[in-house]
């Protein structure tokens, strides 16, 4: 009978524990400080020069959909769109919007010169 006290305690900071993990302790990114990043990196000498694209989701927690990048004339012809998808002059989806998991990274290759890439549009997909 008298450990009963001591399971009691244990079971209500399991409780805590759990619910501060699940609603407070890194269970979502902030915008600001897991922005999703795009980096570039030029892959040989030829000319036109080759880049490799890695587009990165930042958050230790939830995917992230509908990634959109900012890509000025891209065209759709130099990227499969599966990972890249044109839809406007200046408006890029990667991964047909579908989420990137956590810490994910994303590749892709193209021959061109350099295109400015960056993320402009995402959500995060918390529970």
């Amino acid at each position: 009978m008298q450990g009963q006290p001591a399971y009691k305690l244990i079971f209500w900071i399991l409780v805590t524990f759990t619910s501060l993990f699940c609603q407070g302790w890194a269970a979502k990114c902030a915008a600001s400080d897991h922005a999703p990043t795009v980096q570039q990196t030029k892959v040989g000498t030829g000319d036109p020069p080759r880049f490799m694209v890695e587009v990165r989701n930042n958050c230790p927690m939830c995917p992230i959909i509908n990634v959109h990048l900012k890509c000025g004339s891209f065209s759709q012809a130099l990227v499969n769109p599966r990972l890249l998808k044109v839809l406007a002059f200046d408006d890029c989806v990667v991964n047909g919007g579908l989420p990137l998991q956590p810490l994910h990274k994303l590749f892709f290759n193209y021959t061109h010169s350099k295109y400015l890439l960056r993320p402009i549009l995402w959500y995060f997909q918390c529970e």
